[in-house]
């Protein structure tokens, strides 16, 4: 069979008219590209060089195969370039799902650094609770998916990227307010308002707290970080959040108390969750080096 390296080794004779010469070009010795033009000629049944002690020229039927052989090899050459260009990142668009913990926070972070370092990129941002972006990136609907785990995800692959602490936001002048830190014992007087059943936040906050429902206010419940706040600048009890969140959400309010929730931490890591078997890894491992460096300089 006719193999590339034939060709090229064919086309660099053609350009130096010197089998010594073209061997050096090739990095081989000159018996190896004697070997594999002659059983290039073998293989097409012709000649495509005269070649004797003083000079090489190249037959008439030879000049037609080398114009052939010059085609062949842009195509394969356009094809590796296409090759190496796809496995760039963000080749092309990603699908990325978020839970609504993470999304408002990590975006605004995350976009101006991706639009700095690939403007070109298309990020297609999906926002859903944890188990329905499970099934969409398991379904390929979705490329990825960022959580918050511990969170069940069988068959995929995890990536984790950040771990952070959780922490207890309360109007100034409430107990413990004064407080560098505050266990789960004392968050048991604290009327604590969570997100609604779904929110997986709920489950690693009272995880985090060794506490169960029955320790948090059944009077009121949200489906976002941003109304448990409004709830607590309203008097209606106290919350934790993470801490990616604090800036965003108490930077305007300074009727609001941040006390370190005092238990083993990180209260949850964060983490993009793919297919074992996904092929754009490289898009993927970009952003999370990206969400990295934004988180840090948070």
């Amino acid at each position: 069979m006719i193999s590339i390296k034939q060709l090229r080794y064919a086309l660099t004779v053609e350009e130096t008219l010197h089998f010594k010469h073209a061997a050096e070009n090739c990095n081989i010795s000159q018996s190896a590209l004697s070997t594999a033009l002659n059983e290039l000629e073998k293989q097409l049944g012709l000649k495509i060089f005269e070649r004797d002690n003083r000079k090489v020229q190249v037959t008439p039927i030879g000049q037609r195969v080398l114009l052939q052989a010059r085609s062949i090899i842009l195509q394969v050459d356009d094809l590796e370039h296409f090759a190496d260009i796809q496995k760039l990142p963000f080749s092309y668009p990603l699908n990325v799902g978020m839970i609504p913990t993470i999304a408002p926070y990590l975006l605004p972070k995350l976009l101006p650094v991706l639009n700095k370092k690939y403007p070109l990129a298309r990020l297609n941002i999906v926002e859903n609770q944890s188990h329905q972006l499970v099934e969409r990136v398991r379904s390929g609907e979705l490329d990825a998916a960022v959580l918050a785990l511990p969170f069940p995800f069988k068959g995929l692959l995890s990536l984790p990227f950040w771990e952070e602490d959780f922490y207890w936001i309360a109007p100034k002048g409430e107990q413990y307010t004064d407080q560098q830190e505050i266990s789960s014992n004392e968050l048991n007087y604290c009327n604590l308002l969570l997100l609604e059943e779904g929110h997986c936040l709920k489950d690693h906050i009272l995880d985090a707290c060794k506490m169960t429902d029955q320790h948090t206010s059944r009077s009121f419940s949200a489906t976002s970080l941003n109304t448990l706040i409004q709830m607590v600048l309203g008097n209606l009890g106290t919350t934790l959040i993470p801490d990616m969140a604090i800036e965003q959400l108490t930077s305007q309010h300074d009727s609001l108390s941040v006390v370190h929730l005092q238990e083993p931490g990180p209260h949850r890591q964060l983490a993009f969750i793919v297919r074992p078997n996904f092929t754009r890894l490289s898009s993927i491992e970009a952003l999370i080096d990206m969400a990295k460096q934004a988180l840090m300089k948070a």
